[in-house]
């Protein structure tokens, strides 16, 4: 086995970034319980899509991180049964960090379908990252794994040798992999949690680009994972909030200073999305009430974010877009 993949020489770093954010978990956790006001607005859901989608009150449930979606209680929707592909991405090469579950999963499902192989980079959780290459190779499309911490920046250089290596070439790199966990106290985030969250979000996207961009040729794009907290800012995630908006504009700085050499840089600002992500940061009572804030009264689903991972890829649809902050968020208050 290749030593990028499950069991090779970034397994320990991989296994010891997930430890180091259970234990981040935990001393967050031990500060609970914590109150959260209910919804002030009655009224349904919006429904839009082509199929319906869940509305809070969702089960109870709080995972211990990284968090499996292969554990969550209610399943989230990636698969995107009504999504017909057209070849947008014919022939190219996709590399997806924190492409297990949740929005990866779902953008290396669609970017399959367009038909695109993909490298599958994650964490520790193999038996969801496995369901995604079954996911991409039921596509017709090749499918690898890569397990590591993107905060390494010799795994990332690693990932995107082996990506290269096994897959031919490298057309899309998709920044994607995140941490997250709230806190209940300014002072609560610890000079750990600050640190891995900056890791992780930062230095991560910051690696992935550093190392994927030598092989990437004119016509390539870089496709950044971003978030309304980046826009709005989030009173109970601060550090993460903050490393979004660090996204959002190094998302502008290289779309600029990478037209020379003809890829495009564009981000992706979602707004609530239902994902392991959340119940692996907030307590179960949170979690159950998640994304009911927003005008639309639900949390999107991943596959209602894929389609615009595979817009900013394509060059049929976007090339004449980078540097650009596209935000999905279920609707704006307006006050």
């Amino acid at each position: 086995m290749s030593s990028t993949g499950a069991g090779g020489e970034f397994r320990g770093e991989a296994q010891r970034a997930a430890e180091q954010g259970r234990k981040i978990q935990r001393e967050i956790d031990a500060k609970e319980p914590r109150s959260f006001k209910s919804d002030d607005e009655g009224g349904k859901a919006m429904q839009a899509g082509a199929r319906e989608y869940p509305a809070p009150p969702f089960p109870k449930q709080h995972l211990p991180k990284p968090g499996l979606q292969a554990d969550q209680d209610l399943q989230p929707m990636w698969d995107a049964p009504y999504y017909k592909g057209s070849g947008k991405l014919e022939g190219k090469v996709a590399l997806i960090t924190g492409a297990d579950s949740g929005i990866g999963r779902a953008v290396a499902v669609l970017f399959a379908r367009e038909g695109a192989d993909v490298a599958i980079a994650y964490l520790d959780e193999d038996d969801d990252a496995k369901t995604t290459k079954a996911a991409v190779e039921k596509e017709g499309r090749r499918a690898i794994l890569i397990s590591g911490d993107v905060a390494q920046l010799k795994f990332a250089e690693a990932a995107v040798q082996r990506t290269v290596k096994e897959l031919g070439k490298l057309d899309i790199l998709v920044n994607n992999a995140a941490f997250q966990e709230h806190v209940n106290d300014f002072e609560d985030i610890s000079e750990e949690h600050f640190d891995r969250t900056l890791k992780t979000n930062l230095y991560g996207y910051f690696f992935m680009a550093k190392a994927a961009v030598p092989h990437m040729a004119p016509g390539s794009a870089i496709v950044m994972t971003g978030s309304v907290t980046g826009l709005l800012g989030n009173k109970d995630i601060v550090d993460y909030s903050m490393t979004k908006g660090g996204i959002h504009a190094f998302t502008r700085a290289l779309g600029t200073k990478l037209i020379p050499k003809g890829i495009r840089v564009n981000a992706v600002a979602p707004g609530p999305v239902w994902t392991p992500l959340n119940p692996a940061d907030k307590p179960a009572e949170a979690a159950a009430k998640f994304g009911g804030e927003t005008p639309m009264k639900r949390p999107a689903q991943p596959e209602e974010i894929a389609p615009a991972y595979v817009f900013l890829a394509s060059p049929q649809t976007s090339s004449y877009i980078t540097g650009e902050i596209l935000p999905i968020i279920g609707g704006y208050t307006g006050g």
